[in-house]
């Protein structure tokens, strides 16, 4: 089995809870391959796919709407506060399609990058069960209640150009987790599901290294291509028609993802 082509057949799953238990056994095998001899997992870093005509798999609900349409949710009633976390647990399915999109999608990169991007996808593909779990205990299930696309939609933005999606999924759609986690749990904690914070603790923590990878592989293709990497964000943002960056931000969490003193200035002007 090869990695990089087997990432593709997960991306094509369309039922949820198959997809995220493949995420994690691909994930799984990989690293298990990575001691053996004669593994029966490869890595071809160079092969180039042919995608299917529709990308990514996905079940026929939630209702995907435009992102001013998803109806906002007080978390203090049972129905808001499955609704937050429905929202949250539509973000972590995404994540995984993401995930998995970067490591058949981009060839020609560093073995490093496809076994990180393995690694996102299999934390995402957690991050989901275990939110969908904890949904189906408060009576409702992922596809309940409508969403939007908006990860997604960046992914397909810039799925010729590997650079912008470095800069603008994982260090700045994703990024926005680490500074709406913590409001997100203290709004959990008064309302009483602290096993919603619990989780919520999991995926923060998770979030800080796929964004620090993020950060990685953007810096590294900005040197690779003789960019400035703070020079050209702003630049990647304008052409692709990123949101723009909305305080407070978390900023411990933003420098333990390794954003710097630079970039943290800018975020907050």
């Amino acid at each position: 089995m090869e990695v990089r082509a087997q990432a593709l057949k997960v991306l094509c799953v369309a039922e949820p809870e198959s997809k995220a238990r493949q995420a994690r056994e691909l994930l799984d095998a990989a690293r298990a391959a990575a001691g053996d001899a004669n593994p029966g997992i490869t890595l071809d870093c160079a092969a180039q796919f042919i995608p299917p005509a529709a990308l990514p798999g996905r079940p026929p609900t939630p209702l995907l709407v435009p992102p001013e349409q998803v109806p906002r949710r007080t978390p203090f009633t049972p129905e808001g506060r499955a609704a937050l976390l429905h929202a949250v647990c539509h973000i972590e399915f995404n994540a995984i399609n993401l995930a998995l999109d970067a490591i058949w999608r981009f060839a020609d990169m560093p073995e490093r990058f496809y076994r990180d991007w393995l690694q996102v996808a299999g934390e995402e593909a957690l991050h989901f069960q275990l939110l969908r779990t904890h949904l189906k205990g408060m009576g409702h299930d992922y596809g309940d209640f409508e969403a939007h696309d908006g990860l997604w939609s960046m992914a397909e933005k810039t799925r010729d150009d590997i650079t912008a999606r470095m800069a603008l999924v994982p260090r700045t759609l994703e990024a926005r987790g680490l500074d709406a986690t913590p409001p997100m749990q203290a709004k959990l904690r008064k309302a009483g599901d602290l096993r919603a914070v619990e989780i919520l603790d999991v995926i923060l923590r998770d979030e800080i290294g796929h964004v620090a990878i993020g950060n990685h592989w953007y810096r590294w293709l900005c040197e690779r291509e003789g960019l400035d990497p703070i020079a050209s964000y702003p630049v990647f943002a304008q052409r692709y028609g990123a949101p723009r960056l909305k305080g407070p931000f978390n900023l411990d969490a933003r420098r333990a993802a390794g954003f710097d003193a630079d970039e943290i200035a800018r975020m907050q002007d």
